[in-house]
């Protein structure tokens, strides 16, 4: 195989090592599966919402981990087109594409870590896993399902379901345009995606099952068909939950 292959793929499969070693860190994190978990110092922190700084810098560094674990496998898909597109600039530029997209998924991460922290400190949270109590789980399970009957999830979907278009739409050279097209594809995937990232309070911040269920269903969003149907079965689903968790709560 020429050379000039095996550096093409470089920067897909150093991203998905990426996520392996986060699923792997998830894992090892997750009280559930793990009873070494129950006692480490990150959960020590995350049991201390009292702490605020610890407990927000700890939260975000985990909710930093679960979106390269949870969103590559999404993130693949355009990565793939990207490589294909730019030609003549390497691998480097999908390691900036990649950070673009991952910006903004961190600043989700701070914001979930901050509405965790508030969760926690106001007693909405319960256990290791960091689950909710029925009435927020309802809520945000219901608020997940409104969100994916609205237009602006179908909207967004579309552009993360299409590669080829997005490119062909929003195409910038270089660098500075590899960036930028990160910057502006997290957009539309933290669009996309917000409101199911909500029920990960409702089945536990905490819960590899629960990241592993979402990261499937994310995926599989992507790849399904486009049709009326293919965001609002699965809020009509979301919605039947939320009732359900307000109605035996």
């Amino acid at each position: 195989m020429p050379s000039s292959r095996i550096v093409r793929y470089i920067g897909p499969v150093a991203l998905m090592s990426l996520s392996v070693i986060a699923w792997w860190f998830l894992f090892q994190s997750d009280p559930a599966t793990n009873a070494a978990a129950n006692s480490s110092l990150l959960m020590k922190y995350m049991m201390r919402p009292s702490e605020i700084g610890q407990y927000i810098i700890t939260s975000f560094i985990m909710w930093v981990v679960m979106m390269i674990a949870m969103m590559t496998p999404a993130l693949m898909i355009m990565v793939v087109v990207f490589q294909r597109l730019d030609r003549n600039e390497g691998y480097v530029n999908v390691f900036v594409f990649a950070s673009g997209y991952f910006i903004i998924w961190s600043v989700f991460a701070g914001l979930a870590a901050a509405l965790q922290w508030w969760f926690n400190s106001s007693g909405w949270l319960d256990g290791h896993i960091q689950g909710s109590k029925s009435m927020l789980a309802g809520g945000t399970l219901i608020a997940a399902g409104i969100y994916q009957l609205t237009p602006l999830k179908e909207a967004c979907l579309d552009r993360c379901r299409s590669p080829v278009s997005f490119f062909l739409d929003y195409w910038k050279p270089g660098r500075s345009g590899a960036l930028r097209m990160g910057l502006h594809h997290g957009l539309l995937c933290l669009g996309c995606c917000w409101g199911l990232m909500l029920t990960m309070f409702a089945g536990g911040t905490s819960s590899v099952l629960v990241m592993a269920l979402l990261s499937a269903f994310i995926l599989a969003e992507r790849l399904i068909p486009s049709g009326p149907w293919s965001a609002k079965i699965p809020g009509i689903i979301l919605l039947g939950l939320g009732i359900a968790f307000l109605t035996i709560g």
